[in-house]
């Protein structure tokens, strides 16, 4: 297995356990992250994210595939994450692809891709359905998930930049 493939490899197994800190191992100290829900994150709160959803995650599971290394640097993989969306407890199938550049073994960038109107359907039901594909829905949810993350880190001491 290339090396890549492995720091791949390590964060999703991880992940699978819900081990936040085994994931961070895969990162590097300034890893920058993003995805329709959180939008762009810096490092501390890429770090506090996967801690918070690791901590609070409910019937959750994971399988992952098809790493593909694009090159030297760039590799994608695909993921899927079940769970119980804790703020309306309706199960989500959320299936995602990660764009991650990689540099000396770690992660230094890491983007995943979604449909988020097919996500704000199974986490909000009727009300996802009808307004998830508004930019104001999906603002608002961006706008809750920063903030959350904000109280988490706030909470977890972690430094707010």
């Amino acid at each position: 297995m290339a090396p890549n493939e492995t720091t791949i490899t390590q964060f999703y197994t991880a992940f699978q356990q819900l081990d936040y800190k085994g994931m961070r191992a895969c990162y590097s100290p300034d890893i920058v992250f993003s995805d329709p829900v959180f939008g762009l994150l810096n490092a501390a709160e890429t770090n506090a994210m996967w801690e918070m959803l690791c901590t609070n995650a409910r019937d959750f599971s994971l399988s992952f595939g098809n790493i593909q290394l694009l090159d030297e640097e760039y590799a994608t993989a695909d993921w899927v994450a079940v769970y119980t969306f804790s703020a309306t407890g309706r199960k989500v199938v959320n299936r995602i692809k990660a764009h991650m550049r990689l540099k000396d073994g770690l992660i230094i960038e890491h983007s995943d891709a979604f449909p988020l109107y097919r996500w704000t359907r199974q986490a909000f039901g009727i009300p996802g359905l009808l307004f998830g594909w508004s930019s104001f829905m999906q603002n608002r949810i961006q706008l809750k998930a920063r903030l959350r993350l904000r109280k988490f880190m706030l909470d977890r001491g972690y430094a707010l930049t």
